[in-house]
């Protein structure tokens, strides 16, 4: 079992996954339990259409959401992007097939609406919180940033803020200027700072 993850972010995506986890594994449940059909029409549960293997589509989905939320926040930000793309892309196939032999899954609008609206949240969900350019020092996706040799740790940046703030706020203004989220102070600072160790580099190598 992975390591239990108590950042806020970790949270919400854990919670989402597992609240619209949970809602699939009753849908399907429902499902099953009225012997509706396997294939094609079924019958409406929750004002939704669904048949044997929506059912049993929508309890396999529910419970991959689920333990993804039981193991990590991590894993279940990358559950809920990749069942959101599925989700999402489900909602506009059948929208195009609803009406034809190949809706297999018995489809109907209230179906392809509620599939297109859960990808949506699935992929929100999965996402936030680890995409922003401006992620906070203790966010735990920023070490996975592309620059992210430029930052230094959580715990590194609480030490620094006690042994050397003038370091530690020029090292926040050169991540900022990085990001592209940088102030004008910041960004004038870190000009400043750069023009200063060309100008010691320049000396240094007169002097050879």
């Amino acid at each position: 079992m992975a390591r239990t993850q108590t950042h806020p972010v970790h949270v919400v995506h854990r919670i989402g996954a597992a609240a619209l986890g949970v809602a699939l594994l009753v849908f399907g449940v429902l499902g099953l339990a009225r012997n509706v059909p396997w294939l094609f029409a079924g019958e409406l549960v929750w004002g939704l259409s669904t048949n044997g293997a929506l059912a049993v589509l929508s309890i396999v989905a529910g419970l991959v959401l689920v333990i993804s939320s039981v193991w990590g926040g991590r894993l279940a930000s990358t559950v809920s992007i990749g069942l959101g793309v599925l989700f999402l892309l489900s909602g506009l196939v059948h929208l195009g097939i609803m009406h034809t032999g190949a809706n297999v899954l018995g489809f109907r609008l209230s179906n392809c609406l509620f599939s297109l609206i859960a990808g949506l949240f699935l992929s929100v969900l999965g996402f936030y919180g680890r995409v922003s350019g401006g992620l906070p020092p203790d966010n735990p996706y920023r070490r996975e940033h592309p620059i992210k040799h430029h930052r230094p740790d959580p715990d590194e940046q609480i030490r620094a803020e006690s042994g050397d703030e003038q370091h530690q706020r020029m090292m926040d203004a050169e991540i900022s200027v990085a990001e592209g989220t940088a102030t004008r102070e910041q960004a004038e600072a870190v000009e400043r700072e750069r023009a200063r160790k060309l100008e010691q580099d320049r000396k240094h190598r007169s002097t050879r």
